[in-house]
């Protein structure tokens, strides 16, 4: 069920928790450039294993959305939860290999637990058991250092049984977490780069241990600046990010370009779409982004195409 191999391949691959906001098509525009400029496939994935977050009509809002403006993918569509044999698949090897095992610790357990700059520090509590009728699945984790060199962002290390211990990979819920998942798909479409928010940079030595686990290849990174508030709240639907004008605005997408550093000019904006792709394609310069970690809403940049008004 993995697709052919090919020089590159990338992806986009949003959660259907709300509209596709301004923060999420910026990550679309630069990994859909990255691919292009690769001459590689692009392909979109819903991540749609989250029932309880997810919102009704959002992910098909979302590809419709996309489509609008201008975004071509390679195949069809894949929504994640048509994986989910492949996910279980992959939870019950690292089971059965001694790398994952139940645990029955409730938020409230955790509360003495250490914290870090990832969060919760696990224990290690029920590594040598656990009798609890509910149980997540954690990875056992060691100290080495996972280490990569980030496209964008430079050499990142972890050492993830200190700064983060055990991690789960099935929620006491029965649904499969988000890193077990992504890494499962990323191995069967072949994704060869991932651009993505460096919100997710720190996620990324934990999906390479579980790539390491289950031998799979590790993909290239690079991790983009996210897209934040005028008071450095990154653009989400829990900070109050709305959705992007779902017909395709062709200043929407010249702004999104914006925020990627790559100064289109203002008299783009009255562009077709297919003239602003154009121009995209003409002028991608991934490296501006080096070692930038966020642009601001309220930046000279974007203030000048005085978008806000198109999110109301």
């Amino acid at each position: 069920m993995t697709r052919e191999p090919a020089s590159y391949v990338g992806r986009f691959a949003p959660s259907p928790t709300g509209p596709l906001h301004f923060g999420s098509l910026v990550a679309a525009v630069a990994s859909y450039l990255q691919a292009r400029c690769n001459e590689g496939q692009w392909l979109l994935r819903v991540e749609d294993i989250d029932p309880p977050r997810e919102q009704a009509g959002a992910a098909h809002a979302i590809v419709d959305t996309l489509r609008a403006y201008g975004f071509q993918w390679d195949g069809d569509v894949l929504f994640q939860s048509e994986s989910a044999s492949a996910h279980r698949q992959a939870l019950e090897r690292l089971v059965a290999d001694g790398w994952a095992y139940p645990c029955g610790c409730s938020r409230s357990d955790l509360d003495a637990a250490p914290r870090g700059p990832l969060g919760v520090i696990y224990p290690g509590t029920c590594r040598q058991g656990c009798d609890a009728a509910e149980t997540a699945i954690r990875v056992r984790t060691r100290n080495e250092p996972i280490g990569f060199t980030d496209g964008l962002q430079g050499p990142v290390t972890q050492s993830l049984e200190s700064e983060s211990g055990d991690f789960v990979v099935r929620r006491r819920d029965q649904l499969i977490a988000y890193h077990l998942a992504v890494v499962v798909d990323d191995a069967l479409q072949g994704i060869t780069e991932v651009v993505r928010g460096i919100d997710l940079l720190d996620s990324t030595p934990r999906q390479i241990c579980l790539q390491r686990l289950l031998a799979y290849a590790t993909p290239a990174y690079s991790h983009i600046p996210v897209v934040v508030h005028a008071n450095g709240d990154k653009l989400s639907k829990l900070t109050g990010a709305a959705g992007i004008p779902p017909d395709g605005s062709g200043i929407v997408l010249v702004a999104a370009l914006a925020a990627l550093m790559q100064e289109p000019p203002a008299v783009l904006a009255r562009s077709s779409l297919d003239e602003i792709w154009h121009w995209a394609l003409e002028h991608w310069q991934p490296r501006v982004l080096r070692g930038v970690t966020a642009v601001r809403m309220d930046s000279p940049a974007l203030r000048r195409l005085d978008i806000n008004p198109l999110f109301a």
